[in-house]
């Protein structure tokens, strides 16, 4: 495991006299399932919000699928991110072959829903075909035909979607989580060089002059990744490349990173001239090691909570949502709040960063039913309007 994403270790000895003391708890309360928020139907995220900015949620063709939660999604919020359909492996297979059914069913529902919608992503190493960047025997290509390879998948997927995307996450989580380590390695790296960040952005703006580009990645508002996502956009803007905002993802735990820390990274972000969005909110209230989202990080852990969150928890939640939103809102340059997934039932979070457990780390529970979280987002979104 990466010593240098660790930038918060939950102590184990601590962890377990909290549960002790929950599972005390716990035998006088009900489980959260049942303590969720009491809200008025009218109140709704993207009705709180007003102008301020925009919030939203990652969303997938199944989700579209369940009339329930697409009512609940078309109510809610005000923009929406496809959360697999337009990365690289679900667009095109192994021989070039695009496939845009189900990226296209999401830019649909936004459309009739009049939500903009932010591509995510164009170029990210987790899910790239090989035949991208590598050849046959595994090896970097040339990086003439690596480039070639680069221009003609942005400018086809850019182009196909070309009006109906506001904003696209050109490169996701190019940079190293290793200290001393600018950029991390990665097959368009090797093959490329650091310049493919550049050309990726070069070729979507000629693409689509029109979309916002920017650059995504977790923890970038903590200081080691602050530095380098400053010294990205420095580089880019030194070389004439358009980069219009950054995305913090957002990946955060209940007591890490402190509130004032979000802040002091977005407004340092700010001030390089970008806007700044939080592109895929959520907040794990399970034990973990790490914070952060590499997801070539796997742990070991316990399952505690496989019937609901304790009451108790779920006030600490929706206390750390508010803290958070408030923070964000302090910043005139943040525009978009982004959730990453619809229930705890979709979040990522069930298989990440332990395999198959059950993680309750948004702001509706499994059967669509607002959580206390629901409540203090809301009020923070009103507050800060």
């Amino acid at each position: 495991m990466n010593r240098n994403i660790r930038q918060h270790k939950v102590s184990q000895t601590a962890w377990v006299m909290r549960v002790a003391i929950i599972g005390v708890w716990g035998a006088m309360t009900a489980l959260g399932q049942g303590t969720n928020s009491q809200l008025p139907a009218e109140r709704t995220l993207r009705e709180a919000a007003g102008k301020r900015l925009l919030v939203g949620c990652a969303v997938a063709t199944v989700d579209l699928q369940d009339a329930k939660l697409a009512t609940l999604i078309a109510e809610q919020f005000g923009c929406l991110t496809p959360e697999y359909e337009l990365m690289p492996e679900h667009l095109v297979d192994a021989d070039g072959k695009f496939t845009f059914a189900r990226g296209d069913a999401v830019v649909a529902f936004a459309e009739k829903h009049r939500m903009p919608v932010f591509g995510h992503m164009l170029v990210w190493h987790f899910v790239t075909r090989k035949w991208l960047f590598e050849g046959r025997d595994g090896k970097p290509l040339p990086c003439e035909k690596a480039l070639e390879n680069l221009k003609s998948y942005i400018v086809a997927v850019t182009g196909h979607y070309k009006g109906k995307i506001k904003a696209w996450d050109v490169v996701n989580e190019a940079l190293s989580d290793k200290e001393g380590e600018y950029l991390r390695e990665t097959p368009a790296l090797r093959a490329i060089g650091g310049d493919y960040i550049e050309k990726a952005f070069e070729f979507a703006r000629a693409a689509d002059p029109d979309a916002e580009l920017y650059y995504n990645d977790y923890n970038i508002e903590q200081p080691a990744k602050l530095a380098k996502t400053r010294r990205l956009i420095r580089d880019l803007k030194a070389k004439g490349v358009r980069i219009d905002a950054v995305g913090i993802q957002g990946h955060w735990l209940l007591d890490w990173p402190p509130a004032e820390m979000i802040g002091t990274g977005i407004e340092a972000l700010a001030a390089e001239g970008v806007k700044v969005m939080i592109t895929e909110l959520d907040v794990d209230p399970l034990p973990r090691d790490t914070s952060g989202a590499d997801m070539a990080v796997t742990e070991k852990g316990a399952n505690p909570y496989p019937d609901g969150l304790p009451s108790i928890l779920q006030e600490r939640l929706a206390r750390r949502y508010g803290e958070i939103v408030a923070a964000v809102l302090k910043h005139p340059s943040v525009t978009m709040l982004g959730f990453w997934g619809t229930h705890d039932g979709r979040s990522w979070l069930n298989d990440f960063p332990v395999k198959g457990r059950t993680n309750h780390p948004l702001l509706f529970d499994r059967q669509c039913r607002p959580k206390p979280a629901l409540d203090s987002v809301i009020k923070a979104l009103e507050s800060g309007r």
